[in-house]
């Protein structure tokens, strides 16, 4: 599979133009090795709206679906920095799926990232996820480098400053994942794919986003400590 393990945490959001440059000071010299450190976690990438809202959008890689699930993450997210806590509190309009990667094809992943959001019905997902399987192939697809989709988990994703109580309709939504050498040939395959006039149905559909891809990290990338 082209993408790294079998778990996603995907997060999106907006900040006031005022705390951007604040925003990506902490992303970059902060946030991203924070996590990408934490054991299970495999990589990041980190993105910015070409034609999407939510403006910032981060795909975080783990080992496993249970990573993101486990005692090593909680007590980061129970623990944040004190630059953590000033940062996160000015977010906007946040997205997150803890998600399963269900279907993964291509090879290698692209500068561009086109992001279909799905929320399938009850009794339509093992339709819909049959469709997908056949749809998501990106061989003979000129600028497309692979194709994946990932299944949130309704229980897990919502916003971590959310209310237990509150109600959160998205929490169990699907995204299919386009990577893409540029972003003409990554819209081209979103309108042609997920268009009403492709025969998609419209009521499953709530947006479609086209990002560029900032920079990414690796577990590897980060220096470790010399043993002594």
């Amino acid at each position: 599979m082209p993408l790294a393990g079998k778990g996603m945490l995907l997060t999106s959001m907006d900040v006031d133009p005022a705390d951007e440059r604040e925003f990506n000071l902490w992303y970059d010299g902060e946030h991203l090795e924070e996590r990408v450190a934490i054991d299970g976690f495999l990589e990041a990438r980190r993105y910015v709206a070409h034609a999407a809202s939510p403006k910032y959008l981060c795909l975080y890689s783990t080992e496993t679906f249970a990573v993101l699930d486990s005692a090593a993450y909680r007590t980061v997210l129970a623990n944040p920095t004190p630059w953590s806590k000033t940062t996160m509190a000015r977010f906007k309009n946040m997205i997150r799926a803890v998600a399963h990667i269900t279907i993964s094809r291509g090879q290698g992943r692209g500068a561009a990232l086109g992001i279909v959001r799905l929320r399938p019905s009850a009794e339509g997902k093992d339709t819909l996820r049959a469709m997908l399987t056949d749809q998501l192939d990106p061989a003979g697809l000129d600028g497309i480098i692979s194709m994946h989709l990932i299944e949130s988990d309704s229980r897990l994703s919502r916003p971590i400053n959310d209310v237990p109580s509150a109600v959160s309709p998205g929490a169990g939504d699907w995204y299919v994942l386009i990577d893409g050498t540029h972003v003409s040939a990554v819209s081209a395959i979103v309108a042609a794919r997920f268009a009403d006039s492709a025969g998609f149905n419209p009521a499953t559909v709530i947006s479609t986003s086209i990002y560029n891809l900032m920079w990414d990290l690796a577990k590897s990338d980060i220096p470790t400590e010399p043993s002594t």
